[in-house]
C-alpha cells in the first residue's frame, strides 16, 4: 500500500473532530489556518470560537475595528497576524466583493497568506491540487524518505514542496492535505513519535536507521535579543496609567503601562535609573517593586520589572502616549500577555 494510501487509511480511524473540518466555507477555514499557526490546536481552538461568534461573516470582520480584534487576539502572540487578517478582510471586500476566494492564485495575493495557507484552503475548500507543507510535513517527509537537506534551507524548501506536490498527485486533496498534516501531529510527533504503532514504520527510513532524533534538519535560529522593561503602575482614584505602544516594534499599538527600557536589570537605589523616573514621573516620585516576570518571545527575552508608583505627576500634554483611564476601560483594552497576566493577579484581586 501506498505512503498515501497508509496515511489516509490511518487519518480516517484517529482524526480528531475539529469544527474547521466540518466545512468547506474559504473564510471559517481561513479563521482557523491563521489562528492555528505557531499555535497548538488545544490553545487556538477557544480563539477560533470566540471570533467566529464575534464575526461570523468576513463582512463582520472587516467592520471591525483594530482594537477588537486585537483584544480577542490577547494572548495568542505574533499579533501580526490579528493585524493582517484585518487587512485581509477588507481587501477581500474591496477585491472580490465580499465572496472568500478559493483559489490558490488569488488566495497567495491576500496579505498574511503564505504557500502553505493558501494550499490549506484551496484545498479544504476547492479540492485544488496544492500540497500542504506545514511542521508536521516536513517532519514526515523528512523521517520518512530521509531527507537531510534543512527544510528552511532554500534548497531545502524546493525539495520538499516539489515532492509533496508530486505525493498529492491523483489524490483527492481536501482528504489527503488534512490527513498528512493530523499524522505528522499525532503519530510522526516531534518528540517521542508512536513509531512502534505506524503504519510506515517498515519503509521508514530514519526509523530504520536510528535518525528519528535527527530528522528534520534545521538551520540555526536568528540569536535570541534580550531586553529589559520597567514598567511603572500608577492607580489612583480608580483609574489607571497606561501607555499605548508605536508601531515599529513589539506588541504595536497594544496597551501597556508607562515604560522605561533599560540596557541591564536595575533596582530602585540605581542613582542613573532613579534620575530617568524623576524625569518622567516627577522629583516627589517614590516607586516600589511589585514583581518581575520573564516573558519568551521567538526572538527575544523580555525580563520585566513591574514597580508601583506613588505621588507621581505626569504632563500629559507632552507626554501624549499615556492615558488615564478608569480600570474598567483598562480591562477592556487588548494588552500583552505579560500585562493582562499581572492585571488579572496584582489588580483585579
Amino acid at each position: 500500500m501506498s505512503i498515501q494510501k497508509e496515511i489516509i487509511k490511518w487519518y480516517k480511524l484517529n482524526k480528531r473532530d475539529l469544527p474547521w473540518r466540518n466545512t468547506t466555507d474559504a473564510y471559517t477555514i481561513w479563521l482557523s489556518e491563521i489562528i492555528l499557526q505557531q499555535t497548538r490546536v488545544e490553545q487556538g481552538l477557544p480563539y477560533f470560537n470566540k471570533f467566529l461568534e464575534n464575526f461570523p461573516s468576513i463582512q463582520d470582520f472587516a467592520a471591525a475595528s483594530e482594537i477588537q480584534v486585537l483584544k480577542l487576539w490577547q494572548g495568542l502572540g505574533y499579533y501580526s497576524r490579528g493585524r493582517n487578517m484585518l487587512f485581509t478582510a477588507k481587501q477581500v471586500i474591496d477585491l472580490h466583493q465580499g465572496v472568500f476566494p478559493v483559489h490558490y492564485n488569488q488566495l497567495i495575493k491576500l496579505k498574511g497568506i503564505g504557500e502553505y495557507t493558501a494550499a490549506a484552503i484551496s484545498s479544504f475548500s476547492n479540492n485544488e491540487a496544492k500540497a500542504v507543507l506545514d511542521g508536521n510535513v516536513f517532519r514526515l517527509l523528512a523521517r520518512y524518505f530521509g531527507i537531510e537537506e534543512p527544510i528552511n534551507s532554500t534548497i531545502g524548501k524546493k525539495i520538499f514542496t516539489e515532492l509533496a506536490q508530486t505525493l498529492i498527485i491523483d489524490q483527492k486533496p481536501s482528504l489527503y492535505n488534512q490527513a498528512i498534516m493530523e499524522f505528522g501531529a499525532l503519530q510522526c510527533k516531534p518528540k517521542l513519535p508512536l513509531c512502534s504503532t505506524c503504519p510506515l514504520q517498515l519503509d521508514c527510513y530514519a526509523l530504520k536507521n536510528n535518525k528519528i532524533n535527527l530528522l528534520p534538519v534545521k538551520l540555526k535560529k536568528v540569536k535570541v535579543k534580550e531586553r529589559w522593561f520597567n514598567y511603572f503602575v500608577g492607580i489612583k482614584d480608580g483609574r489607571i496609567l497606561t501607555n499605548q505602544r508605536n508601531a515599529g516594534d513589539i506588541w504595536q499599538q497594544m496597551f501597556d503601562f508607562p515604560l522605561i527600557e533599560t540596557a541591564a536589570k536595575v533596582q530602585e537605589d540605581d542613582s542613573d535609573f532613579m534620575e530617568s523616573v524623576k524625569s518622567n514621573f516627577g522629583e516627589q516620585v517614590k516607586i516600589s517593586k511589585i514583581v518581575e516576570k520573564k516573558h519568551l518571545l521567538t526572538h527575544q527575552i523580555i525580563y520585566v520589572q513591574f514597580f508601583a508608583l506613588e505621588n507621581y505627576m505626569i504632563n500629559f500634554n507632552q507626554r501624549t502616549e499615556i492615558k488615564s483611564v478608569l480600570l474598567e476601560d483598562f480591562e477592556g483594552l487588548p494588552h500583552p500577555k505579560v500585562i493582562s497576566d499581572f492585571i488579572n493577579y496584582y489588580v483585579k484581586n
